[in-house]
């Protein structure tokens, strides 16, 4: 197998076609090139150039043989500044997606930021199901995730929208008139669960096994989707703590939502996996907190 120094010299030599201009253009001496170009003959058992006092031409075998290099090597330097140009987010597509319609003008505004900032990459937008989340970022099918956080396993953004925690209870529920809650009622009624795909830690952070004080919280039926837990909530099957915009985008007459006094806020940015940590994608990450104004705690 010929090492990449032996067919840059090879084919330098053959459009050159003069051992001066040849060291020249390498920065090497006329002894490397002469040494490097024996050793390629020896290897290939015949002469691959004619060498006089006054002139170097390439022998039939050689001729041929860089006929059929020159077309490899470009297809390797093409290969690799493509690869580059991806690296670089100068050219090529990323896929980013968001969860819950309160991340997609925060995601939309990153969007239209960064594809100011780069023309030339084509940015794929989605709406990722709850169930496929992780799965999707694992397998490359999306490149960003704007979502909740925790998000374990994954490398994390900066935090580009907080909100305030409600409890999500049918409209006839006995809290559905109280001015706020203590996560301690959380103890006295089922927490419809999230789909069994979902983190552990995201599951301990919005639907805790625990009170604070440590009294247990009976889990009640998991959904397989946000709408579904929400209906679950309406059927009177359970409560559900949830981020406070989600009684402006699911506002239903059959639900209501409830301030939770003592519960931290809720802090969503972007996700991705950290082995995909391209320029691209950190000029987009870049673009969604350029894009976001800083938010407040």
């Amino acid at each position: 197998m010929l090492e990449r120094y032996e067919i840059e010299t090879f084919l330098t030599l053959a459009e050159e076609l003069h051992f001066g201009r040849t060291a020249e253009r390498l920065r090497v001496t006329t002894g490397r090139i002469s040494h490097v170009v024996r050793k390629l003959e020896r290897r290939i058992g015949a002469p691959l150039f004619e060498r006089t006092s006054r002139v170097v031409r390439l022998t039939p075998i050689g001729a041929r043989l860089a006929e059929e290099l020159r077309p490899l090597v470009a297809g390797i330097e093409d290969a690799v500044q493509r690869a580059v140009d991806a690296g670089r987010g100068l050219a090529g597509e990323l896929r980013v997606a968001y969860v819950g319609e309160s991340t997609a003008p925060v995601l939309l505004r990153a969007v239209a930021l960064f594809t100011e900032r780069h023309p030339d990459c084509v940015v794929h937008v989605h709406e990722a199901p709850l169930a496929t989340t992780r799965s999707s970022l694992r397998d490359g099918s999306i490149d960003v995730l704007i979502a909740s956080y925790p998000f374990d396993g994954m490398a994390n953004g900066p935090a580009l929208l907080h909100e305030r925690r409600v409890l999500a209870v049918a409209a006839d529920h006995p809290l559905a008139g109280a001015e706020s809650v203590s996560l301690e009622v959380l103890a006295d009624h089922p927490v419809v669960q999230y789909p069994a795909v979902t983190s552990a830690a995201f599951k301990r952070d919005r639907t805790p096994d625990r009170t604070p004080s440590g009294r247990p919280v009976p889990q009640g039926p998991a959904g397989t989707s946000f709408s579904e837990m929400l209906a679950l909530v309406a059927m009177g099957r359970g409560v559900l703590p949830v981020g406070e915009q989600t009684r402006h985008y699911h506002a239903r007459p059959d639900l209501a939502y409830v301030p939770i006094r003592d519960a931290p806020p809720i802090s969503r940015g972007p996700v991705w996996l950290a082995s995909n940590t391209t320029t691209r994608v950190r000029e987009f990450v870049r673009a969604a907190v350029d894009a976001n104004p800083a938010p407040e705690a």
